[in-house]
């Protein structure tokens, strides 16, 4: 059997990011995930925020990480076109015995090295946003905040790092592991897999990984936050990330404009114990309602067109655990990756190439491709730059998500890239198709035609929403009583 140098499990984005950092050195790395696709756990399900990195505790690994790649991911997102928008935050504070809190969060935000970081009130803190809610007193200003797009993070890391030669094998869950002749032996649904290296980036699993190879035990807790998504005539109510001041449970429900131009509204915080418990819940986006509103005021909630919840691989320590395990050589954790862990996600990637490269000493490659080409995006594009896209393809020219102008081209794109699109999720988390007030209700049998016309290994029977155990079709409707397909 051929042996890895390091086998990641997980294809999350800090799975992703460890890949694109090891692809940089002269080693084979392969990358597995239980899902059907890369970003389908915390990744998908998150708040989007490129945080400036004043609220984790000063001397955490997470401060740390989060400073670093606040630094790190300007430049990340230029060579591998994802939409990054610096539109800052403001941490509100709505009673005056609560200004000590605010002004503990900028002394430890300068502590964490954050620059610039301020404190506004009255007409300059209206001037910044104007919709926040009359009991608002003052904020913390951090001009260096972002938003991201989580799904195209994700993707473009993990896509770049197949370009630069990493392997990824995707519906192939771990079952065990064990320690064979030096070499770490994986066993998976779909087969063993040697490897002298693994990096255990699985989530809110990664307790369940990291438990099966040492005796100092780890417990993941699945922390689940849910959330509102409100259309696109809702995205300028507010011009900034609003974050409430921060509790034990995190930094509250907050508001913000996406990379998409939609409202977004969350998330709650609430310790369960089932590793797979996304469901919403009334009381659940009740909370989100509520708290919402002690920030920021007028809402538009009427114009709501979705709900999902997420969960965040939380550990009592409340700190990032990465690092090679003593009793374990070669294994290496990218554990408890909760918030700001999208945003620290270059910088984790950078940690643990480091750690690889003090176990396994590997050679830099001198022919790393560090940049990729983005699907454009016709939602945005001028009358111009369109028309140009058509004249090359008329493809172009062919919407078929009208909430979110996708077209047909775009989708194409999509299933043709290095890393392509096979399920709806796919092709939504790529292109933003399905992600409008509609919600896949129009444009779903049409980007299933183009599913089973771009790939022949995949029967229009067999398409799925989200891979396995999700198929859009029961059967055939002639068989069913009927003509065609259900």
């Amino acid at each position: 059997m051929d042996a890895f140098d390091v086998v990641i499990i997980g294809a999350g984005v800090s799975g992703a990011a460890c890949a694109r950092e090891l692809s940089k050195r002269r080693l084979r790395v392969g990358v597995l995930e239980r899902e059907e696709d890369v970003c389908c756990g915390t990744t998908k399900a998150n708040s989007a925020i490129v945080h400036a990195g004043f609220d984790a505790e000063p001397g955490t690994l997470m401060a740390a990480l989060d400073v670093r790649g606040v630094e790190l991911m300007p430049e990340l997102c230029a060579e591998l076109a994802i939409d990054l928008d610096n539109i800052g935050s403001l941490v509100v504070c709505t009673a005056e015995e609560d200004l000590p809190k605010l002004e503990g969060l900028l002394e430890r935000g300068r502590k964490n090295g954050v620059e610039p970081l301020s404190i506004v009130r009255g007409d300059e803190l209206r001037a910044l946003e104007p919709n926040l809610a009359d009991e608002v007193i003052a904020a913390l200003w951090a001009p260096g905040a972002s938003i991201v797009n989580p799904f195209q993070l994700n993707w473009a890391l993990a896509e770049n790092a197949l370009m630069n030669g990493a392997e990824f094998f995707f519906n192939t869950e771990v079952v065990g592991i064990s320690r064979v002749d030096g070499l770490w032996m994986i066993s998976t649904t779909r087969g063993s897999f040697a490897t002298r290296t693994v990096v255990n980036a699985a989530g809110v699993y990664a307790d369940v990984l990291h438990n099966m190879v040492s005796a100092d035990k780890l417990e993941i807790i699945p922390r689940r936050g849910q959330y509102l998504v409100l259309d696109t005539t809702a995205g300028q109510h507010v011009a900034h990330t609003i974050f409430q001041l921060p509790t034990k449970y995190g930094k509250g429900v907050l508001v913000t404009p996406t990379t998409a131009g939609n409202l977004l509204i969350g998330p709650t915080a609430e310790d369960i114990s089932d590793k797979e418990g996304t469901d919403t819940t009334a009381a659940g986006l009740a909370e989100v309602l509520a708290k919402s509103v002690l920030s920021v005021k007028d809402i538009p909630f009427r114009e709501t067109i979705a709900s999902f919840s997420g969960l965040r691989a939380h550990r009592r320590e409340h700190d990032f655990l990465i690092g090679e395990l003593p009793d374990a050589p070669g294994f290496v954790d990218c554990a408890a990756i909760e918030s700001p862990g999208l945003t620290a996600s270059p910088a984790i990637g950078e940690m643990v190439a480091g750690i690889i490269d003090g176990i396994l000493d590997p050679e830099l490659r001198d022919d790393f491709i560090p940049t990729r080409t983005g699907i454009p995006n016709v939602e945005w594009a001028c009358d111009e730059d369109w028309e140009a896209l058509i004249a090359e393809n008329a493809a172009w020219g062919h919407v078929v998500c009208r909430c979110r102008k996708v077209t047909e081209a775009q989708i194409v794109a999509a299933i043709r890239s290095p890393l392509g699109a096979r399920s709806l999720d796919g092709i939504k988390r790529r292109t933003e198709a399905c992600m409008g007030r509609c919600q896949a209700g129009f444009c779903t049998p049409k980007i299933m035609d183009i599913l089973d016309r771009e790939l022949d290994d995949l029967a229009y029977a067999e398409i799925t929403k989200a891979g396995p155990g999700s198929e859009l079709l029961m059967g055939r409707a002639k068989e069913l009583g009927g003509g065609g397909l259900l």
